[in-house]
């Protein structure tokens, strides 16, 4: 997964792409979770459908409400859908009480939550992103019980 805004941190700390996101995770947990936060892709493109994006899981029911067209364009579907998939992450984050960011070995980033199960958010945004199924507010319930 790439994820330009950890290149400089990584650079700082000599580590790798996963290696960085994992430490930094371990260190500064809000700020991780503030970057993952950013989308700006996602909350461009839902912005110019009238969608403003305020970190709440009504907001996953309206982006499953839009009109796919970012389907158009293969070449900004997977960061359409990387994007959805941390913005998914970060909802749950926000809202489901215990759950938190956490870095698989192979640097995915993914929510762990207070059970202890792990969510792939980027696959279910990119599963979303390209066929729109599951739809990231189904994910978000699922979660949210746990």
């Amino acid at each position: 997964m790439n994820i330009p805004f950890l290149d400089n941190w990584r650079k700082r700390q000599g580590g790798t792409h996963s290696g960085a996101l994992a430490a930094a995770v371990e260190t500064d947990p809000d700020g991780v979770a503030e970057l993952l936060a950013e989308c700006e892709l996602l909350r461009v493109r839902a912005g110019q459908n009238g969608l403003e994006l305020d970190d709440t899981p009504a907001s996953l029911t309206a982006l499953d409400q839009l009109p796919p067209r970012w389907r158009d364009d293969p070449e900004e579907l997977p960061w359409l859908g990387n994007d959805a998939g941390l913005y998914l992450g970060t909802v749950i984050v926000r809202t489901v009480p215990g759950a938190a960011w956490d870095v698989w070995p192979s640097g995915q980033p993914v929510v762990r939550l207070e059970s202890g199960r792990e969510i792939d958010v980027v696959a279910a945004g990119l599963d979303w992103a390209m066929a729109g199924s599951p739809e990231l507010s189904q994910v978000y319930a699922e979660s949210a019980e746990g």
